[in-house]
């Protein structure tokens, strides 16, 4: 066995000292790497195994002071404790009001309604109802389209030629196709809003007795999404012109699916970049950017909500930049530096400040509190504020925010101030008080402006469509179903984004659209202004 000789210590105590100081900071540097590594393994098992929610115990609680003092002492509770049993209750779920009913009728046989004391008629006193769910699969029909054709007798009887009148085709967004709107309908939405790839609808269809490939439903849509280019320009350029926009490019998606189903033993984490697979692109990564304005549900004032998506074969700034041309307002985003060169003011989310002190916080062992405990304590209270406020006017929002969020933003600010001096830079904790530094100027955006949000949280909500393809498809054929699916994908999430069901609006808008011509206004056409009326009688 070899064994190394040990260098004998130096004799004078200058040479020992320096030796000493050596020593320790080599044993520093291997500690401050120890801790990393303990708290990258914490992390990991962390996100592995633990609750993903970064909500916090008592978010929105800031106002709920008087009531907190107002609780009973321990001893009073006690004093007047009394035993009591209630039987718990099973959570029966609500039925609409508005689904239509149909009364079926359980009655006793006419010899029975009669006393059976004095043999007397028995006279209806009242009833007893009960309501459950029936389902009817759907149907499906052949709509054959007739067109008589009219000619002259008389003309025909002499040998002269003849007038032949018959109605003109009916347009259809799919001339010389069998698909119809409820058709076409009803496949994108199934596809790009629950996610369900083209050949497990093929599969759907074959139950029903139709032979419809994935190739021709994938060549329907590539088609459709063509026709749908202008309706995406003209939302697109409205979008331009809101107050306020936010945008992502952490995007999870695919296409559309013309291969033979998903690619199987292939697994893609739910990374912080998630990428768009392109078979014929020379790239190993491919983006999804979304882009919008407004909230998650319908404005009472029937301004728009809108959600675009933009398909990219990189992450370059040029990027951003051409799609927001133009923009100059507030554009809500997370820290990545290509949006730096767009002309937007960038505003920050303080969702991303609050995820990396959660971090830090995870790492500090179970019980036990710190200063991540203390940053998101701050930022608790912010929260709190804006769920106060989340229904007021945008003036009254920046009112608010100017004297209530202002004095903890400040607070906030002398904190991270002192505790960046004394916090190790490399570690989770010290990670999350740069960071939130260094987006300060873009994290107080907010408090200046009511129609900017406290967080991005609506962007990353607006990627979730993605994250549920993902799951079952991992490749797009080509850049033009990549860039044929943001399309469709833009259509859909604005119509949910508006109130509107997908195919509802998909169904209006595919027997409307044939009717327009080239350069014809369409403004009656975007989801915040169609009328399905025209559509339901239609359908009725």
């Amino acid at each position: 066995m070899k064994t190394h000789d040990k260098k004998p210590l130096p004799d004078d105590v200058e040479s020992l000292k320096k030796m000493v100081l050596k020593l320790q900071s080599e044993n520093q540097g291997l500690q401050q790497k120890l801790r990393h590594m303990m708290e990258q393994w914490q992390l990991s098992l962390q996100k592995r195994f633990a609750a993903s929610t970064e909500g916090l115990p008592g978010q929105g609680s800031l106002f709920n002071e008087l009531e907190a003092l107002l609780e009973p002492e321990v001893d009073e509770i006690a004093a007047d404790a009394t035993i009591t049993y209630t039987r718990k209750k099973t959570r029966r779920p609500s039925i609409d009001a508005s689904l239509p009913r149909e009364d079926v009728l359980h009655d006793i046989p006419d010899e029975d309604k009669v006393c059976d004391c004095c043999g007397h008629d028995l006279h209806r006193m009242g009833e007893e109802t009960s309501e459950e769910l029936e389902f009817i699969p759907a149907t499906i029909k052949v709509l054959r389209h007739v067109r008589p054709k009219y000619s002259c007798r008389l003309c025909e009887k002499h040998g002269t030629e003849t007038t032949i009148k018959i109605a003109p085709v009916p347009l259809s967004i799919l001339p010389k196709s069998i698909a119809s709107p409820s058709l076409l309908a009803q496949i994108i939405s199934a596809k790009f809003q629950f996610g369900l790839p083209l050949y497990r609808q093929e599969a759907l269809f074959k139950q029903f007795g139709i032979e419809l490939n994935r190739q021709t439903m994938s060549r329907w849509l590539l088609k459709v999404s063509d026709k749908l280019r202008p309706v995406h320009q003209r939302m697109h350029d409205i979008l331009l012109e809101q107050p306020m926009l936010w945008a992502d490019d952490k995007t999870v998606g695919t296409v559309l699916d013309s291969s033979a189903g998903p690619v199987r033993g292939e697994s893609h984490g739910c990374d912080s970049q998630t990428t768009v697979n392109v078979l014929d692109v020379d790239k190993s990564k491919c983006y999804m950017w979304v882009y919008g304005c407004g909230t998650d549900k319908p404005k009472p004032d029937g301004s728009p909500n809108i959600v675009l998506y933009d398909y990219q074969d990189g992450r370059g700034s040029s990027h951003p930049v051409h799609f927001l041309q133009g923009y100059q307002g507030p554009l809500q985003v997370d820290g990545y530096q290509g949006y730096e060169k767009t002309d937007a003011q960038l505003a920050g989310c303080w969702a991303h400040a609050r995820r990396k002190f959660i971090e830090a916080k995870a790492v500090q062992g179970k019980n036990k509190t710190g200063k991540a405990d203390q940053a998101l304590s701050f930022i608790q209270k912010l929260y709190g504020i804006e769920q106060r406020i989340r229904d007021y006017t945008i003036e009254a929002k920046h009112a608010t925010r100017q004297e209530l969020s202002l004095p903890i933003m400040n607070k906030l600010k002398d904190w991270l101030d002192k505790s960046a001096l004394s916090v190790n830079n490399q570690s989770l904790l010290g990670k999350a008080i740069h960071y939130t530094l260094g987006q300060w100027s873009k994290l107080q955006i907010y408090l200046a402006n009511g129609a900017v949000a406290i967080d991005n949280n609506r962007a990353e909500r607006a990627i979730k469509p993605f994250v549920i393809g993902r799951k079952a498809w991992l490749f797009s054929k080509s850049r033009g179903g990549a860039q044929a699916s943001a399309i469709l994908y833009s259509v859909v999430e604005t119509a949910k984004a508006n109130g509107l069901m997908p195919v509802d609006y998909l169904m209006a808008l595919f027997k409307q659209l044939p009717l327009i011509s080239h350069g014809d206004d369409l403004d009656h056409l975007l989801p915040w202004n169609i009328s399905l009326s025209m559509n339901m009688a239609a359908t009725e």
